[in-house]
Formats: structure tokens, sequence, C-alpha cells
């Protein structure tokens, strides 16, 4: 479902959800959709009086879950750091998604090809699978869908269908971004995210 518009039902269907306690995890799953969009969707939902301390009962155990993840991705870390290799590999990928990365799910977007490629490359030695990466471009208007396409196939060495989405925006480029932005996500990237903002968060405590 990734990379296509959220229909009107639904957006329905997400807000009817929130409203009879269903958590955000349950909601992504039923749907297929990621945490971002559900998450705009059930921003300002009512829950019903009835459901109310049921999803809370859920909440709380999703929060412990989720603290026993963050540990365990900062164990990882720890591991890392006694091999030079996975280390400078480490520090490179987490200081790109520092200054680049969205703070909330694996997800970078950037226009310089060079570090999308340099990223993409640090993810898969990291153990990412090549069929979870996500990649979409966003294109303004006046750029040539096909043109952008071949430029970022080219420049990250991967198939031109394995860019499954365009996002267009309004204006022109006016010289800049002549191929537009390309944006990397991870299918169920949730694990490398916590250990790349694990490293951030070991880079803070060093320097």
């Amino acid at each position: 479902m990734r990379g296509i518009p959220v229909s009107k039902e639904e957006i329905l269907k997400i807000k009817r959800l929130r409203r009879t306690g269903h958590s955000l995890p349950e909601i992504r799953a039923l749907l297929n959709r990621g945490s971002s969009t559900v998450f705009k969707y059930i921003q300002g939902v009512e829950v019903l009086p009835q459901y109310a301390l049921f999803l809370k009962e859920k909440q709380g155990g999703s929060k412990a879950r989720s603290q026993k993840l963050w540990e365990k991705s900062r164990e990882k870390v720890r591991e890392i750091s006694f091999s030079s290799h996975k280390k400078d590999l480490l520090l490179l990928i987490a200081g790109l998604y520092w200054a680049e990365g969205n703070k909330k799910d694996l997800n970078l977007i950037n226009s310089d090809p060079d570090l999308v490629r340099i990223f993409i490359q640090g993810l898969l030695k990291l153990g990412v699978e090549k069929d979870d990466l996500r990649i979409s471009l966003r294109l303004y208007e006046d750029i040539d869908e096909l043109a952008a396409r071949k430029f970022w196939a080219e420049k990250l060495d991967i198939g031109i269908k394995k860019i499954i989405s365009i996002d267009r925006l309004g204006g022109k480029k006016n010289g800049k971004l002549p191929y537009g932005m390309c944006r990397v996500r991870v299918a169920k990237g949730g694990d490398y995210f916590k250990i790349i903002m694990s490293s951030i968060e070991q880079i803070k405590t060093l320097w």
C-alpha cells in the first residue's frame, strides 16, 4: 500500500478504528499503511468511553515493549562499537541520518545522489534487505518524470521499477534540483531505525 494515495474510505476506517479503541500498530497492520500515515489521521480522534480503558492498557504494554526494543538496539550499538569496520560504517550512517533523516521513522530525503547512494549502501551493509528499500521521488511540476527516474536509477544502481512513487511539487525548479529529491524508506525498518538513533545518542555522549 505504500506509495498509493490514501482514499477517503481508508481515512474514515482509520478514524472509526481509532474511536473503537484500536492502537496505532493495530490500525497499521489492518490497513497495511505506514505509522506516519495512520498517525496523521488519528490525531484529534476521540476514543469512545467504552473503549478508552482497553486502549490505555494496550498503550501501556506497547510502551514497555518499545522500551525493551530500544534497550536491545542500544546493546547492538555497544556490540558494533567493538568492531572497527562496523563501527565506522554505523558512524557514517548515523552522521548522514542525523543531518538529513526523519526522527520518527527510517526515512531520509535528499537531492544529492551521492549522499543517497552512500546511505543506501550503508544500510545494505548493515543488514537491510534490498527488497525492503522503498524509493520515491519528489519532483517539481516541470521536471520530466522519465528522465528523473532514469537519473536516480542509474546513480543509485537500482532498477527503474524500484522507484515506487512520484510526489509532484507545485512551482518550477528554477535551475535548482534538476532531478528533484529522492526519498529512501525501509519496510518494517523499526529495528534499524532504533539502531541508528541509538548510535546518534551514543555520539552525543562522546563529544
